[in-house]
């Protein structure tokens, strides 16, 4: 794949949760263009496999794990796989996660709130805790289970993934916003943990990019935008969408020993400036 940026990754171990998802498997394909082994995550060994096919076609070293990030024994299993295939792991990149669709909030919230339309008061509460739980939980465990035998090792540093939704809540979704928010917290309360041990921990909060996921949400069926894809680009100053590949850079600069040695903490916004525009 075509990289912004070369940077050098040989014999180091790269762990990518959510894998074969899009951002997952192009994070995945990013590292082992830089030289590192990875380790791609997935709830399908099989979707992973073609992440991993990709990836030994470009001559890059990689292999595939099914792995539930919210239940421990699944990780601990695959940390075990991964050290006795390749010895030690020096990178880990948690990108599973996402918005459940089961969780979303109409957003003219205050609707019939006596009839049968749904609202945030008969939003069903255990579809917002699967919401907390993939995105902190399943952010958390993995830096627990994997931070532990990467202490100590070149370069050990771990990238989270944030979102817009940790800056301010987005409309429809207060179960992710509330997540991502969290994970910014993790984020910063494990960067000071692991600091002493020479883990880095940073994260990135994507702004909104256009996807397969969320093309129907976005555009119409004639690809005329939603009304909320113009308030999306309206409040983003740069006046578009991000493509996916804009988000390779900043992992390369996160995960680069010689370009971020020195920095650990950080949750960086990569969002065409969506972050810091209040509309005036």
């Amino acid at each position: 794949m075509e990289l912004p940026f070369q940077i050098d990754l040989s014999g180091q171990v790269a762990v990518v949760t959510g894998g074969s998802g899009v951002i997952g498997g192009m994070f995945s394909r990013a590292l082992a263009a830089c030289g590192a082994k990875v380790a791609v995550l997935g709830r399908s060994a099989e979707h992973g496999q073609k992440v991993v096919d990709d990836i030994t076609a470009d001559g890059g070293e990689a292999c595939a794990f099914s792995c539930n990030v919210m239940e421990t024994e699944s990780v601990k299993a695959c940390r075990d796989a991964i050290l006795e295939k390749w010895g030690g792991i020096n990178i880990l990149v948690n990108a599973a996660g996402g918005a459940v669709k089961s969780a979303e909030v109409p957003e003219d919230q205050l609707a019939d709130i006596q009839g049968d339309a749904r609202t945030f008061f008969n939003t069903d509460m255990e579809n917002i805790r699967r919401e907390l739980d993939l995105n902190l939980y399943g952010t958390m465990l993995p830096t627990q289970v994997f931070g532990e035998v990467m202490i100590g090792r070149e370069n050990a540093n771990i990238v989270n993934i944030s979102s817009m939704g940790a800056f301010g809540p987005l409309t429809r979704i207060p179960g992710y916003s509330g997540a991502k928010a969290a994970v910014s917290n993790f984020t910063e309360w494990a960067a000071t943990y692991f600091a002493k041990s020479g883990i880095r921990v940073n994260a990135l909060a994507p702004g909104f990019f256009q996807t397969p996921q969320n093309h129907a949400l976005h555009f119409n069926e004639d690809g005329t935008p939603t009304p909320r894809s113009k308030k999306i680009v309206d409040s983003t100053p740069m006046g578009r969408y991000g493509e996916p590949e804009e988000l390779i850079g900043a992992l390369l600069f996160l995960v680069s020993p010689k370009g971020s040695g020195f920095v650990t903490g950080v949750v960086l916004p990569v969002d065409g400036g969506f972050h810091c525009f209040l509309g005036v």
